[in-house]
């Protein structure tokens, strides 16, 4: 949006959350607040951010430069309209409106920053304030109105008396600010008050003192202006994300069998026609294509899952690649950059890690494949390992298009298999296979008659087996 920057106060304490970290660097739906509030700037239009940090500034720094914002500090907390102040010096000169964002509001909308800007310029305001209607105001600041309905003052509760806190209407701390009249008045801000701190909210009377007025703009949606300062509080907004989440895919034409007990995070996409399950959790930048169907209990975060997929019950995957029509599952687990090609199979209690499987391979029982690359039309049989690691380092296992591993088989890396091999179960394999060989490292099988009737006779017995004689011992 042309000549308007935003600054984010993120530099509170939060002495409520229990927590040695900073209040806005406390996870709702998976990301910092702090990030929440940034991309819902950015994605109203503003371009130019600051970041007012404070105390564990090192913390929330990652969300600063993941907006490419600017960093100003408060190293004293000494409110609300010091901080604007700490903010507005960062600030570059081409900015003629200025967006005031709390760090710990992570609800706030870009459609209602919008709305904020257009209203201020429409009503040709020095200012517009993000007002809320609550059923219960306790905590918040309470907005007095003018009879034109512009806003007369903005009342701190712990400075209002009876009739103030009897007002339902609250200041979320959000504003839209001329920056001309922000830049003159911010320095004349006083500290006489209950708290002994600046109050961004005194701006509205300075604004009425010239003459001039500030608009409210009334939050659609309350939860918009709530404000994060407990662990409740976290856990409430997490619902309220993740609830809308779960409703913005239903209407996308994504089926959730049961919504109550999904937990999808805010940047995962979901194609039409996929199903999610029971207790499935997405996580991170996940990317579903259409038609997949994620069965109850999987775990799914940071990965990419291609049209038409299957992921079985209780599968984990992180940060790997499930291209078109593959089966994972049940009971699988794909570690980071685990790349399963289209119509292969993982199947239940096979862990894949670093490691490309070829279209159409299986492996599809308790078997580790790490650090490999497996072709097409591949077989690995149940019990299977790569033997990836000697302790200091890594190494690759190759095993080429339509290899058939027999159970029971070891692969000792650095190692590769030729096309069209068959390794015999129970094969430790130490050196290269060239195709279409067999590879077989058994002791000849010795079986020995009548052993256990000569020798272990008691065996038997302890067994409930009658111990033969005669023919019978033939």
């Amino acid at each position: 949006m042309a000549e308007i920057s935003a600054i984010i106060l993120a530099a509170g304490q939060g002495k409520r959350m229990k927590s040695s970290l900073p209040k806005v660097a406390h996870a709702v739906a998976g990301k910092p607040m702090l990030w929440h509030v940034a991309r819902a700037a950015r994605e109203a239009g503003i371009t130019e951010i600051v970041f007012v940090l404070g105390q564990g500034r090192e913390k929330v720094l990652g969300t600063a430069e993941e907006f490419g914002g600017k960093v100003a500090f408060q190293d004293r907390q000494l409110g609300t309209g010091d901080a604007a102040r700490c903010g507005l010096s960062a600030l570059s000169s081409r900015a003629k409106e200025v967006v005031v964002l709390c760090g710990d509001a992570p609800l706030i909308s870009p459609r209602t920053i919008r709305a904020l800007i257009t209203t201020r310029r429409r009503r040709k305001a020095v200012a517009s304030v993000l007002t809320g209607i609550l059923p219960d105001p306790s905590g918040y600041g309470r907005v007095v109105r003018n009879a034109d309905g512009t806003v007369a003052r903005i009342v701190e509760e712990r400075d209002g008396g009876p009739e103030i806190r009897k007002i339902r209407e609250v200041n979320s701390g959000t504003y839209v600010f001329d920056r001309k009249f922000l830049r003159r008045n911010l320095p004349r801000l006083t500290d006489v008050n209950v708290q002994r701190e600046f109050y961004l909210t005194d701006l509205v009377v300075q604004a009425l003192q010239e003459g001039k007025i500030v608009v409210p703009v009334v939050a659609k949606n309350p939860d918009e202006v709530r404000g994060i300062n407990s662990r409740k509080e976290l856990a409430e907004a997490t619902e309220v994300l993740r609830r809308a989440k779960i409703d913005a895919l239903l209407d996308a034409g994504v089926t959730v069998v049961a919504p109550e007990w999904a937990y999808i995070e805010p940047e995962v996409s979901v194609g039409a026609d996929s199903l999610i399950g029971p207790g499935v959790v997405l996580l991170g930048k996940t990317r579903i294509g259409k038609g997949v169907r994620i069965q109850t209990g999987c775990v799914v975060e940071n990965c990419r899952v291609d049209d038409g997929a299957q992921l079985k019950p209780y599968s984990v995957l992180t940060d790997s690649h499930v291209r078109r029509g593959a089966i994972i599952g049940p009971f699988a687990h794909l570690r980071p950059e685990a790349d399963i090609g289209e119509d292969a199979r993982i199947g239940n209690f096979v862990e894949v890690k670093k490691s490309r499987i070829g279209k159409g391979s299986k492996a599809n029982h308790l078997a580790y494949i790490g650090d490999a690359v497996v072709g097409r039309k591949a077989n690995i049989g149940a019990g299977t390992i790569t033997c990836n690691y000697d302790g200091l380092a890594k190494h690759k296992t190759v095993i080429g298009d339509g290899v058939f591993v027999g159970s029971d088989t070891q692969f000792i890396a650095p190692v590769t298999i030729g096309k069209g091999a068959i390794i015999g179960a129970g094969t430790t394999v130490t050196g290269d296979v060239p195709p279409y060989a067999l590879a077989l490292s058994r002791a000849e099988q010795v079986v020995k008659a009548g052993w256990v009737i000569r020798k272990m006779p008691e065996l038997l017995r302890k067994s409930g087996l009658k111990v033969p004689s005669g023919k019978e011992k033939k």
